[in-house]
């Protein structure tokens, strides 16, 4: 079987996208051994996922996919974004949302978005796919599932955040989930060959 690489050690991530993945066994970066950081200096997200990848095939030359992805809040011109993990100066999920419901304390709009970039080492060639999962921000935090961003954030079409949603929902309909699903349609392409 093939193997894949997932360019994090954030536990909810990982959980989210071996729940969406299968025809490839999924490696963490504990389990290829891989105990650096990755500096994530750029100001896109296709950039920032890049980085990753790249620096995670270096290391292991196995195929390897990273993903950056962020919240856009329209009213704060589509901050936090590439900074969505230390908008707070700091890597603290509860920092964050709290500056984001601070800053949005006298908004009208509280429209947003989450965006995901994957780029995926395949073979030693570069492949891109993106997921955009539109939204809006709550008042106060609701739920305890997920992570980052979601007990704030209510996806289009539902009066539930991300928190407080099933899983396999926001698999279904959150922007990684949109950008793993055209990768896993590529990688299906690649797998038959």
């Amino acid at each position: 079987m093939n193997e894949l690489v997932i360019a994090s050690n954030n536990q909810g991530k990982i959980r989210e996208i071996r729940a969406m993945v299968s025809d490839v066994s999924l490696l963490s970066l504990m389990d290829i051994g891989f105990m650096d950081d990755i500096l994530e200096p750029f100001n896109t997200f296709e950039e920032n996922a890049a980085a990753k990848a790249r620096a995670i095939y270096s290391f292991s030359h196995k195929n390897v996919f990273a993903d950056d992805s962020g919240l856009c809040v329209h009213a704060l011109h589509n901050a936090p974004g590439v900074d969505s993990a230390h908008y707070s100066g700091e890597r603290d999920d509860e920092a964050n949302l709290q500056k984001v419901l601070r800053k949005l304390e006298d908004k009208l709009d509280r429209s947003a978005h989450y965006k995901a970039i994957i780029c995926l080492v395949w073979d030693g060639m570069s492949h891109y796919f993106e997921g955009i999962c539109e939204g809006r921000i709550t008042k106060e935090k609701r739920g305890d599932k997920g992570f980052g961003y979601d007990p704030i954030f209510i996806p289009d079409g539902y009066e539930q955040t991300f928190a407080e949603l099933p899983l396999d929902i926001k698999n279904e309909i959150s922007h990684r989930g949109k950008a793993i699903r055209k990768m896993v349609a590529f990688l299906k392409t690649q797998l038959v060959k």
